[in-house]
């Protein structure tokens, strides 16, 4: 597994590039096991679309002569633009894990807007957006498969950042305070693992309820409650994949569940699987 320097690893905000085996795996299931299937980089924006767009990403697979591999992803709060031979468009945030079947040679290039970002270039509620994905023509007045062919001619990330960049950049919309409200919103939620429930959002960021729930539906298209949720299972399966023992109700408690089974049954919502089931199906990759 290779990396890229200039990279973004944490939510809301560019870090100092990461490299080896700390790159943070950001939902991708047993990363460390993964990267050995394929090449993942990531980049930061320019500072004048960084208001809004998250990192860039690439990954490269070369499986010639060698068994597929789906590579799963636990969903996170975020738009994500997919460049990919005819498949390119626009996907809203999912609400449990996905694959993605990896054979042969091939490559996708991805922009990740931030929790929020994306909302201020359609101005439609990003709930929307959960089964319908938007073409890249509607929202950039870009034709998907001329872009699959500048895109996928050479493999310079950089001559392809600036190409999606610039197309970016042409639409750009007028900075939003809700995006930077939402981000510090979402960053809390993952910053603080104790927070189990909707009203400790609330009270910290002295919101009500309901205008929280339509600041999200609006703004990032799943609930608050569910980013909480997402953020609890994403830090147990880092947790599990890092660790060759595994004491669930442990795990459980410092994810700030009342009871095993609350954990167990969170787990299975998300990746189809019980958290023993998980690491079982690890094991007999």
């Amino acid at each position: 597994m290779t990396t890229n320097l200039n990279l973004s690893t944490s939510l809301g905000t560019n870090a100092t590039p990461t490299t080896g085996p700390t790159l943070p795996s950001l939902g991708i299931i047993n990363f460390q096991q993964g990267g050995h299937k394929f090449q993942l980089c990531r980049y930061a924006p320019a500072e004048d679309v960084a208001f809004f767009v998250r990192h860039y990403w690439v990954v490269r697979w070369d499986l010639v002569g060698k068994d597929p591999y789906t590579q799963h992803v636990i969903p996170n709060p975020c738009v994500n633009l997919v460049v990919e031979p005819e498949r390119t468009a626009i996907f809203g945030p999912g609400k449990e894990k996905y694959g993605h079947h990896l054979e042969g040679q091939g490559s996708v290039f991805g922009v990740k807007f931030k929790p929020g970002g994306f909302y201020p270039f359609v101005q439609e509620n990003v709930s929307s957006m959960l089964d319908n994905p938007l073409s890249i023509r509607d929202v950039f007045d870009t034709d998907p498969r001329s872009l699959e062919a500048q895109v996928f001619s050479h493999s310079d990330d950089g001559r392809n950042i600036s190409l999606v960049e610039n197309m970016i950049r042409s639409k750009l919309p007028a900075q939003d305070d809700q995006v930077t409200l939402v981000n510090q919103i979402v960053d809390h939620v993952y910053g603080q693992p104790d927070i189990t429930k909707v009203d400790a959002i609330c009270e910290h960021f002295q919101m009500n309820i309901r205008t929280l729930q339509r600041l999200f539906d609006q703004y990032v298209g799943v609930s608050p409650k569910w980013v909480i949720k997402i953020a609890r299972i994403q830090n147990a399966t880092e947790t599990t994949d890092g660790n060759d023992t595994h004491n669930w109700a442990k795990l459980s408690m410092d994810l700030g569940y009342h009871d095993q089974s609350h954990f167990i049954k969170d787990f299975k919502s998300i990746l189809g699987q019980t958290p023993e089931e998980y690491v079982l199906g690890k094991r007999a990759k």
